[in-house]
């Protein structure tokens, strides 16, 4: 696997921001709160054009003709920043809104590592009471067969123990409200786009009730290990009796926003939301978890200009975001301050030729002759949805200073395999490699 491209890359090379205290209590109070005048965080701001020096003035010169590109369609926001110097380097229709894709996800993580905390772990519970045994749903979209096996095998030791050899299983995936769609969404995404939005689910399975199917694999891990379980596995609360067996954490945040956006899971996504909603004091809706979004990426200093989210995932086609606020999204990720906290969505970024992410030769992706030369030196997020494609990320440029761009293509005729090539080479361009 090459190399991520984010490896040498250091503080050294940032430009000065203005920089305070970047607190996770302090963003919960916020997003829970009418918006404060101060800002809570190190922010971002694109400066002024500036005269470009030669090696600039080539990759703007060279991006005005390849957008031209009839793969690319007539509808396209893009732009290319300085990271170190925040100077607009190139743009073209930067702040025009249009569907993003999955590139809404960055905002997604933004908020969930900010208002949750890159160390929080999602905990599920196995309680028991009155002869029935209740798997918790805790919003672990990570969950293993082999996680509930682990519980299993510590429940079935308590059960033994108190000569308890029969049970009921219920499922309590009550931390999140019945499943609805979001604006965009029709339900011709069930299952395979996403499965409907539930605390509990096990192995990822993308089926309509991710909950019961999960109850079910544990009911059957039960029986394995010489309990019976009486009845069909339902629904239920665990109730404030119930004495809890067993838990299980989750990985960290961090590693599952990294994962999240490597393979773009949209499951993934959609249960951040939920959960930063929740941890912001707010229902576990797409409303609210959109409007915590939008104001965590506000207290940033991201412009809401232009931005329409309706889901957390990018799959509503009535999502709408400018390229520039793409760019000023991974902006505020890959500033030092915020580094700690957000670092991980620029690590989370598919790197070009790597297999197993959406940018590898899997894909499709950074294969063809203008392009091949960028394998191993852009880190991108990808975004594809019928009518819209996008790629937005980071790379080290011919004069040896990083730039952060970010296109958005619309409505192309092209098949979107060859509009996809022609973004792959925009971004070998902002390189440099495709000269």
């Amino acid at each position: 696997m090459p190399n991520s491209p984010s490896t040498d890359r250091t503080g050294a090379r940032r430009r000065s921001r203005p920089v305070a205290p970047l607190l996770r209590r302090a963003a919960v109070v916020a997003v829970t709160a009418p918006l404060a005048g101060t800002i809570l965080f190190a922010t971002s701001a694109f400066a002024a054009p500036a005269v470009l020096d030669p090696a600039e003035q080539t990759i703007a010169d060279h991006l005005d003709t390849r957008v031209q590109d009839t793969r690319l369609g007539g509808t396209l926001s893009g732009v290319v920043i300085d990271a170190g110097t925040g100077t607009a380097v190139w743009g073209h229709d930067a702040t025009t809104a249009l569907m993003p894709a999955s590139n809404t996800k960055l905002a997604t993580s933004t908020a969930a590592l900010t208002v949750l905390g890159p160390d929080h772990r999602f905990t599920t519970q196995v309680r028991y009471g009155n002869g029935t045994v209740t798997l918790v749903g805790g919003a672990d979209r990570t969950l293993t067969s082999a996680d509930l096996d682990a519980l299993a095998k510590t429940v079935v030791t308590s059960l033994k123990s108190a000569h308890v050899t029969s049970v009921k299983v219920r499922v309590d995936d009550s931390l999140f409200p019945a499943p609805t769609l979001a604006v965009g969404w029709n339900d011709g995404y069930y299952p395979d786009s996403v499965a409907p939005v539930r605390a509990l689910v096990v192995d990822g399975h993308q089926v309509t009730d991710t909950s019961l199917d999960a109850g079910q694999v544990f009911a059957k891990l039960l029986a394995q290990r010489g309990v019976t379980v009486s009845g069909s596995v339902a629904r239920g609360t665990a109730g404030t009796g119930a004495a809890t067996l067993a838990q299980h954490r989750s990985g960290a945040l961090s590693a599952i926003v990294e994962h999240m956006l490597k393979v773009s899971d949209n499951d993934i996504a959609e249960t951040l939301l939920r959960a930063t909603a929740l941890a912001a004091g707010r229902p576990a809706t797409f409303e609210d978890g959109t409007a915590v979004v939008r104001q965590i990426l506000a207290q940033y200093g991201v412009s809401p200009a232009g931005l329409e989210i309706h889901d957390g995932s990018g799959l509503s086609r009535a999502d709408r975001i400018p390229a520039q606020t793409i760019a000023d999204i991974l902006d505020v990720a890959d500033t030092p301050a915020n580094g700690p906290t957000l670092k991980y969505i620029v690590d989370g970024l598919p790197v070009a030729g790597e297999a197993g992410a959406t940018l590898g030769p899997e894909w499709g992706r950074f294969d063809t002759a203008d392009s091949q030369c960028a394998v191993g030196k852009v880190s991108a997020k990808t975004g594809t949805l019928t009518g819209a494609i996008a790629l937005s990320g980071l790379t080290k440029a011919a004069d040896g200073r990083w730039k952060i761009f970010s296109f958005i293509e619309n409505d192309s005729p092209a098949d979107p395999a060859a509009t996809k090539d022609a973004l792959d080479g925009l971004a070998a361009t902002v390189n440099g490699c495709w000269a």
